[in-house]
């Protein structure tokens, strides 16, 4: 088992949602923390509330340099790196093609800069945050977990192609990043995993259209939102159970059940 006492997260997406909920987690739990966000007032304001024992680094993913300069700024600030988290996301939701009702035909389709836009932070910064943080843990020797974030949404979703693809993406990428380890005798110091949360209450959610809300929360069999602790939670411990690897774990309240059987 591992200990978290001492140990550094690198959490990208860390100002705010499930970021900020592991980042405080992490802590409580007596680890330390590397926070990263575009948003510099979002950090600060994150900063304020985990306190001493937590770094801030305005990163943009997309970019080779910032996530480079971002694992940099692991070691030198902090010596090690045994969390890696790269939670920055957004959605963008929309149809493929939307064909008018009337008539049938396609009047509107989804911009590319809009398909874009989400592969770019959810895939593209996912996969570079996780490579540059990878090379400086085995560099400087560093034991620990990368941690990326699914999605139920990685089973499909209408009306979000982009965002669905890129977590269908995560869900493959620890069974990838664990091949690749495991043939270079780095598998047992560095393990990979996903997890999926469902519907959480992060304050996007919680500040939707209540009727919109209210019909979430009625397809959940446990009838309401996972918490963003609870999702910190579970990557707190998987992290501890050496024993996890390569997998994609989900939680979802029994979403995928589907509430009505």
């Amino acid at each position: 088992m591992l200990n978290i006492e001492g140990a550094v997260a690198v959490i990208t997406g860390g100002s705010g949602g499930i970021g900020m909920a592991l980042a405080q987690t992490w802590i409580n739990r007596g680890g330390r923390a590397v926070i990263a966000d575009i948003n510099k007032e979002a950090l600060a304001r994150a900063k304020e509330v985990l306190g001493d024992q937590a770094e801030t680094f305005v990163c943009n993913v997309t970019t080779e340099e910032d996530n480079a300069a971002l694992a940099a700024f692991a070691i030198e600030k902090m010596g090690a790196i045994n969390l890696v988290a790269p939670f920055a996301g957004i959605i963008k939701d929309g149809m493929m093609v939307s064909p008018d009702r009337e008539t049938g035909k396609v009047t509107r389709k989804m911009a590319l800069g809009d398909f874009q836009l989400v592969i770019d932070i959810n895939l593209t910064g996912v996969f570079l945050t996780m490579r540059e943080c990878a090379e400086q843990m085995i560099n400087n020797n560093c034991k620990g977990l990368i941690c990326l974030v699914s999605s139920t949404g990685s089973l499909g979703t209408a009306g979000q192609i982009n965002y669905s693809s890129t977590k269908a993406a995560m869900s493959v990428m620890p069974k990838v990043v664990t091949a690749e380890f495991f043939r270079r005798n780095l598998a047992d110091k560095i393990r990979c995993v996903a997890i999926a949360p469902g519907y959480v209450g992060t304050d996007m959610v919680k500040n939707m259209n209540q009727k919109a809300l209210d019909r979430i929360i009625g397809e959940v069999p446990i009838g309401r939102l996972v918490e963003p602790e609870e999702v910190a939670t579970l990557a707190c411990d998987i992290y501890q159970n050496e024993a996890l690897a390569g997998e994609t774990f989900f939680i979802h309240g029994g979403l995928r059940l589907g509430s009505r059987g």
